[in-house]
């Protein structure tokens, strides 16, 4: 009795699923059985970086071409942040620790929001304090107008500079964003992520990885190409 009370039960759960259902049955079990993987949904294109001409902490200019389609993740400091600063340096701190693990070829760059008090000599010493590996991290510096027009033109990103009575938070004299973002080979940017959330920057772990594999696919020569 109680075999054909199960076997009933299956057969009810098939016919109220319908087809769908039968077609998501079958799909799990070839996932468990093969490990065969649902395909990725492509990461969205949200806008493409601008020109721009800067410089980096160790003296270079840093432009655009500097990159040579590497993927990258962005965000935005200055050496004297009495506000999350610390917290946004402190997760590109572990990014860079996961990458160098995984073995993923992209590129950190911290964009100061302070020009005028964040000379190149003030953001080495700024980098080693969160043990920035030159080769992957590097600190950017450059014309005030010019940082500002890319980060509010070409990232979207808010950024504010207050007078000394609305510093009333204890965030300083400089408002910015919080956000890391990621920047594929073709300078399109394919994601935020609030790097102040452990849980956001490991999406944004994940995301590069999907990058990654993007990448090496347009790469991969075409059957018969």
């Amino acid at each position: 009795m109680a075999d054909r009370a199960v076997q009933h039960r299956r057969r009810g759960l098939a016919v109220g699923l319908g087809g769908g259902g039968v077609l998501l049955i079958a799909i799990t079990w070839l996932v468990l059985r093969h490990g065969i993987e649902r395909p990725e949904v492509a990461l969205p294109v949200m806008g493409k970086v601008p020109e721009f001409s800067l410089v980096t902490s160790t003296g270079q200019p840093l432009s655009p071409a500097s990159f040579s389609g590497q993927i990258w993740v962005a965000d935005f400091v200055f050496t004297h942040c009495p506000g999350i600063c610390p917290t946004l340096s402190a997760q590109m701190a572990k990014l860079q620790t996961a990458l160098a693990h995984q073995g993923l070829d992209a590129r950190l760059v911290s964009f100061t929001v302070d020009p005028a008090n964040d000379t190149p000599e003030a953001l080495r010493a700024y980098g080693e304090r969160f043990h920035a590996d030159p080769a992957r991290w590097i600190f950017v510096t450059g014309e005030r107008d010019a940082l500002h027009r890319l980060i509010g033109d070409g990232f979207h990103l808010a950024i504010a500079e207050r007078a000394a009575n609305e510093n009333t938070d204890g965030e300083g004299l400089i408002t910015h964003s919080d956000r890391f973002v990621l920047v594929d080979g073709d300078l399109q940017i394919r994601g935020y992520y609030h790097g102040t959330e452990e849980e956001s920057v490991q999406r944004l772990l994940t995301d590069l990885q999907m990058l990654q594999r993007e990448a090496a696919t347009a790469r991969r020569p075409k059957a018969g190409g």
